[in-house]
């Protein structure tokens, strides 16, 4: 959607989004309750505990790529504004977004911040570590965005921000679709660009790529240490580390408490 005549944002896109970094890391990012099922519009006392900032409203959209996607949302009211969509990271929510979204509203956007495949309360997702991950490819997840955006009845995003996994999710979007994407912010997550295809090749007798064995040269050095030690993205790749995350250990427990306090679930 093109910018109505005569529109300009009272805040330039990088004073806002400095605003909403300090915002950020402030932000506790745990909702009230995941994955619901019911009505579009979920009200915004069962959401948040509370905690949402006024003019920012919960409710899903239907039949995105599959998926019922969960949005928080602000600046709905007036028809015409320039779309802003913003993507969450891991381990985040839709919620991480909550102090930016009234900003940004305020500067005369329609401000989208949706639960990604896999995150909080949007459905349509196959849970379970040992199911195929072809549905969370990067490709796959630019599907969920541009089917979101189309969902809301706009052509392009005015703004496009993607925050750590949210990063190359809004990159590959800029890639496979520039005149829906035609410009973003990558906050976190540098973008090395797209991945290389063996080059020249096809007359070469034997493949003359080598296996890259820095990961578990990394983990052998790490195990060796006293104590111990696991670089997380390796821990986070783990049954264990699953398991972990749906049935936290009582001391992980004790300590997010004390970070992100208790909401009613």
């Amino acid at each position: 959607m093109s910018h109505p005549a005569g529109f300009k944002p009272s805040a330039s896109r990088r004073t806002v989004l400095a605003m909403g970094a300090a915002s950020l890391v402030a932000a506790s990012l745990r909702p009230a309750r995941a994955n619901p099922v019911g009505a579009t519009d979920l009200p915004t006392s069962t959401y948040g505990a509370g905690t949402l900032p006024n003019g920012v409203r919960s409710r899903m959209i239907h039949g995105v790529n599959g998926l019922d996607v969960h949005i928080l949302e602000a600046g709905y009211e007036s028809l015409g504004r320039p779309l802003a969509l913003l993507l969450h990271g891991f381990p985040d929510l839709a919620y991480g977004w909550r102090h930016l979204i009234p900003i940004l509203a305020d500067a005369g956007y329609h401000v989208v911040a949706p639960d990604q495949r896999g995150f909080g309360r949007t459905t349509g997702w196959v849970n379970g570590y040992d199911v195929p991950l072809g549905p969370f490819s990067l490709l796959n997840m630019t599907r969920d965005a541009l089917g979101l955006v189309s969902a809301l009845g706009y052509r392009r995003t005015a703004m496009f921000v993607g925050h750590d996994f949210g990063s190359p999710v809004a990159a590959f979007c800029a890639l496979a679709r520039p005149d829906v994407f035609p410009s973003v912010v990558l906050m976190s997550a540098p973008f090395p660009g797209p991945p290389a295809l063996p080059f020249n090749t096809a007359d070469s007798e034997a493949s003359s790529v080598q296996p890259n064995t820095d990961n578990q040269k990394l983990a052998a050095a790490l195990a060796a240490l006293d104590p111990p030690r696991q670089y997380y993205q390796q821990y986070l790749s783990t049954r264990r580390a699953n398991d972990d995350m749906w049935q936290p250990p009582s001391r992980f427990t004790r300590v997010s408490s004390r970070i992100f306090p208790r909401q009613e679930r």
